[in-house]
């Protein structure tokens, strides 16, 4: 008899925290943090892109996810390159593996390679590939964790209202 009262009272508390939902990344919906990428091949500015909407993606060519959703960002890229601007920042040290890779799988697409990780840092991101929806007032609107399938109709009509 005594088990049961245990019972449902474990059971409410599981309940509980399992309906615990996290508050939403600590970023979203203020100003992205603004930062400036330098290197061998160019300079890249967050600012730059003010009055567009940037999906920054944080990724690294040892990364497999990262490679797994790159096809798709080249591919919503094309598909939207009036509206969006994709900018991703390789977090790779290897400068010779980045170049090796941007050459044959990124055409189109706006990339950096910040060995130092110091936009990543910024941004809290630690997990790749880490991607940030950035609206044309420069708010962080979204944030993913993952891989994502970019073209999909679902995050094109997003991207499309924003």
């Amino acid at each position: 008899m005594l088990r049961k009262p245990y019972f449902w009272v474990l059971l409410a508390v599981f309940i509980f925290v399992g309906c615990d939902r996290n508050s939403p990344p600590a970023l979203v919906g203020k100003p992205a943090p603004q930062f400036t990428v330098q290197d061998a091949d160019r300079t890249v500015s967050l600012a730059d892109h003010k009055g567009k909407i940037v999906v920054l993606n944080f990724w690294a060519t040892w990364c497999p996810p990262c490679v797994e959703e790159m096809p798709s960002l080249v591919a919503m890229q094309a598909r939207m390159k009036d509206k969006v601007t994709v900018l991703a920042v390789s977090t790779d040290q290897d400068k010779a593996a980045y170049d090796k890779f941007i050459a044959t799988k990124t055409q189109g697409l706006l990339t950096v390679r910040d060995p130092d990780l110091r936009s990543p840092l910024m941004y809290g991101t630690f997990r790749y590939p880490e991607t940030f929806i950035i609206d044309r007032d420069g708010t962080l609107r979204r944030k993913f964790i993952g891989p994502v399938e970019w073209n999909k109709p679902e995050m094109i009509d997003y991207l499309s209202k924003l």
